[in-house]
């Protein structure tokens, strides 16, 4: 990497799999540091998903910028060769459930042992500590767990998931700014902090509005979480999905003149002036009214002329995108984070690059992500391998 990036001069090694923990790894590549994904010698599960149309762009998008290389460290073998591979490393994530290195021979005294100067780096659905710390998690469940799905959907109706696997990327960027702390901290005071970073914690300030309705409502049985589309405090108004002439539109009025843009721009300055909706108590308190007023006004006009006319005119608004229209989007093409990819090994692709932007510098060269074990001879050898050793770890399915 150019020794200007961020990060650069730091080695990691990522054993993580899925979203969350790859995410961050891929944060750490694109901001200049070294990272060697070790995989199981079958490859990790997302790896394996590419059978389906489009399976395999999450994990080219995850492992962009990564060495790859393969390690069975269940063996004596194996587990000499991670030993190398960690002593002189920066960083070692895992996102493991809690135990498990320790069971394969790479507690964290065994860790600082061989090398004392590893940040090590635990990812998991519910932390290290606590009742929950041995259940097995993934991001529908961590959504179940912490209450995503409770306030997700429309009053009266089944909850659903949020559709975005959100609880694994929040983690994920919450475990890249946990590591960047460490190491700062490392640099500056010698002291080694060990991040453990929770799907469950870091969710939880996500539902920041809708855990105030609750803990007003803390002792009412019948408080419903959902609110559909409509605030989760359902204390703003407007702040729904509106219908538009050819889809729909999210409106929101964070202050009073943010409404008012939003009436004058639509022509219903005669909304101001109703009873029902001249201040923001009345409009909460008629919401289906009001709101049912505005979709009639929205419901005339399209997506892109609403978003013009209420923007430019100090309105908050902005059209609900189709996903296959965001893959086209001008202004995430414009600014770099959506990029076409001839992948050597998936074809021609849209991925993304990293979303963290520093004025006046640019990302780093995208570098698409390596075959299963792809930097096995090279990282092995650069750690003191011969090629008949090698070949000897290849014979044994070590790598």
């Amino acid at each position: 990497m150019p020794s200007n990036t961020p990060l650069a001069g730091v080695k990691v090694i990522d054993l993580t799999r899925v979203y969350s923990g790859p995410y961050c790894a891929f944060l750490m590549a694109q901001a200049g540091a070294e990272v060697i994904k070790v995989e199981p010698t079958d490859g990790e599960s997302v790896r394996k998903r590419h059978a389906t149309g489009g399976a395999a762009l999450p994990f080219a998008f995850l492992n962009a910028n990564k060495r790859s290389v393969t390690c069975d460290f269940k063996t004596p073998e194996g587990l000499a060769m991670m030993e190398r591979l960690i002593a002189d490393a920066d960083v070692l994530i895992e996102n493991f459930r809690p135990g498990v290195l320790d069971r394969l021979g790479l507690g964290a005294e065994r860790l600082s042992q061989i090398n004392p100067q590893l940040i090590v780096a635990r990812n998991s659905g519910y932390g290290q500590t606590g009742p929950y710390r041995d259940y097995l998690a993934m991001d529908l469940t961590v959504q179940a767990a912490v209450g995503i799905i409770d306030s997700t959907g429309f009053p009266g109706e089944t909850p659903v998931k949020a559709g975005p696997a959100m609880t694994d990327f929040v983690a994920g960027t919450h475990l890249y700014g946990a590591i960047v702390t460490a190491l700062w901290h490392r640099d500056r005071t010698g002291e080694i902090l060990s991040p453990d970073i929770s799907m469950m914690d870091t969710n939880l300030p996500t539902l920041m509005s809708n855990l105030a309705a609750a803990w007003a409502n803390r002792d009412d049985p019948t408080f419903e979480a959902r609110t559909g589309s409509r605030h989760g405090g359902m204390s703003l108004a407007p702040y729904n999905v509106y219908p538009a002439a050819d889809g729909y539109v999210a409106i929101i009025a964070v202050a009073e003149h943010h409404w008012h843009a939003t009436a004058r721009a639509l022509k219903r300055e005669d909304m101001l002036t109703d009873p029902r909706f001249e201040n923001l108590k009345t409009r909460c308190a008629n919401m289906d009214a009001f709101d049912a007023e505005l979709g009639r006004t929205t419901a005339q006009h399209t997506r892109d002329d609403l978003r013009h006319l209420l923007s430019d005119n100090g309105a908050i608004c902005a059209p609900v995108m189709k996903l296959t229209e965001v893959l086209r989007d001008p202004h995430l093409h414009d600014r770099g984070l959506l990029h076409h990819v001839d992948h050597p090994e998936y074809g021609r692709m849209v991925l993304m690059q990293t979303p963290m932007r520093y004025a006046g510098v640019d990302p780093v060269s995208y570098l698409p992500s390596r075959r299963l074990g792809e930097d096995n001879d090279d990282i092995l050898q650069g750690l003191g391998y011969s090629a008949d050793d090698i070949a000897a770890l290849r014979s044994k399915g070590v790598i």
